[in-house]
């Protein structure tokens, strides 16, 4: 929820959405790109990959993308949040999202759109039956046949424990810092279960396991622990290394059809995303981008001269699902 004051006084940054990654003085900002940032820096066989090669040998990279990007952080996610019990949308939290998404969220609405939602979610269990199902007696029971989950399984097995979860009311009170009161109805239920849907249910028990046997690697920096303060950490971190600018891809910058969209580097851009979130621009001046990314030096922000110091940051974006535009035009690239 605006406003985030540690991203905007550390980074300059603006966004609206979450969740962002810093390494060192690259700052990425959306899941998309911070998966290739990590599968990038942090390669297997040191860390396990995002992209394992099917039983056949086959390196399904790009459907797994796909999978992740066009199926269950689009259709999917509008189908879960559609669950969402209307009393979340009845506290400050809705009006914040009302925000976010651009109108004013009517919870009686929503709440009447739960029962179609839940039909949703059904055809998204029933197109992915089949799939699963020639997995489900196999040793490893991956969506693509992977010795371990990949990036499609990671990003389905997230949507429907957080489907499951926020449909029956839990961590409701958290979300909306108190607005409501946790419940536990077994809404999914009527859809998800072992009868209608084996294989997707068995799928995702063996993927709630293989994620509970995962090892935590979380640790928390307090703001003011050990004698600092966790602006002076950003700025010494942010000083430490100068990784490489750009993500690796297949084709490199195509310069001619980035400049007749006015997309130069030194040129003033602003970078939103293209669903919601689109009231909340970053400005900046682009560094560099490719078929895939956008990289941008954040403008200066207002408090940057009282602070007495300024975090050298650069800020990427994928350009998937996100608009770049110059600031001076407006057409609509």
């Amino acid at each position: 929820m605006m406003p985030r004051p540690i991203l905007r006084n550390a980074f300059n940054v603006t966004y609206r959405k979450i969740p962002v990654l810093a390494l060192g003085r690259e700052v990425y900002c959306d899941t998309s790109i911070i998966l290739e940032a990590l599968e990038h820096f942090f390669p297997a066989p040191a860390h396990p990959s995002l992209y394992p090669r099917a039983a056949d040998g086959r390196d399904n990279r790009a459907l797994m993308r796909g999978f992740a990007s066009y199926w269950t952080d689009r259709p999917l996610f509008r189908v879960t949040t559609g669950l969402i019990p209307s009393s979340v949308w009845r506290t400050s939290f809705g009006a914040d999202r009302g925000q976010l998404i651009g109108h004013k969220l009517d919870a009686d609405k929503l709440e009447k759109k739960v029962p179609r939602n839940l039909s949703s979610l059904d055809l998204h269990l029933s197109l992915l039956e089949p799939q699963l199902r020639q997995s489900m007696n196999a040793e490893k029971p991956w969506i693509f046949s992977t010795p371990t989950p990949s990036l499609a399984d990671l990003s389905l097995g997230y949507q429907l424990r957080w489907g499951i979860d926020i449909a029956a009311g839990r961590g409701i009170y958290n979300l909306t810092g108190g607005g409501t009161s946790d419940t536990s109805a077994p809404v999914t239920d009527a859809v998800f279960n072992s009868s209608r849907y084996p294989a997707v249910l068995s799928w995702f028990e063996a993927f709630e396991s293989f994620v509970s046997k995962l090892p935590s690697t979380e640790t928390r920096v307090e703001e003011g622990s050990n004698g600092s303060t966790w602006q002076n950490d950003i700025a010494q971190c942010a000083a430490r290394t100068d990784a490489e600018l750009l993500l690796p891809t297949p084709a490199p910058p195509h310069v001619e059809s980035d400049r007749n969209l006015g997309l130069v580097p030194g040129a003033q851009v602003s970078v939103a995303p293209d669903d919601t979130g689109r009231d909340d621009p970053t400005f900046g001046t682009l560094v560099a981008l490719s078929p895939e990314e956008v990289v941008i030096q954040p403008r200066e922000t207002q408090g940057d001269e009282k602070r007495g110091w300024r975090v050298n940051v650069r800020i990427h974006f994928p350009r998937l699902g996100f608009v770049v535009r110059p600031i001076d035009s407006k057409a609509n690239l």
